[in-house]
């Protein structure tokens, strides 16, 4: 067996990572952290305490840009992830609307076959509806030419 390639290697370290609700919170619980030790090592340094707190929320935007890198790469991968999966289901989803595909198989209950004429009718129904609506109104236009 060879080794994994870079890029497969890259792709099984992303695989492992938290998804986005836990990546979020994680980059959130540490950016607050900084500002509380900022704040506090202020405070305890003599600064007043809403001073402290104002300096703090400052100092730590770009301290954490350049602390927490690593942390806002996953963040970014985790999001493009994210809005790659929906991009997905939304493309699907509007396919089937346009009947491009057919719905999904419904779930048999009690071990019975999923019904496939009732869905099948009911995908091709609306289609239909249009289509036969535009052929009378093209056929009453042709009959008031002649």
């Amino acid at each position: 067996m060879t080794a994994p390639t870079p890029p497969q290697a890259a792709a099984r370290a992303r695989a492992d990572e938290p998804g986005l609700a836990a990546t979020v919170a994680l980059y959130t619980l540490a950016r607050l952290a900084l500002v509380a030790v900022i704040g506090l090592v202020l405070a305890a340094a003599g600064v007043p305490l809403l001073i402290a707190a104002l300096v703090a929320l400052v100092v730590a935007l770009p301290l954490s840009m350049v602390l927490f890198r690593g942390l806002r790469a996953r963040l970014d991968r985790a999001i493009a992830r994210s809005t790659a999966r929906r991009s997905a289901e939304r493309e699907a989803l509007r396919a089937q609307l346009r009947g491009d595909v057919g719905p999904p198989p419904a779930p048999a209950a009690d071990g019975e076959p999923a019904p496939t004429g009732a869905s099948e009718a009911a995908g091709s129904g609306p289609a239909e509806g249009p289509a036969k609506g535009s052929d009378s109104a093209d056929g009453e236009a042709d009959r008031d030419r002649g």
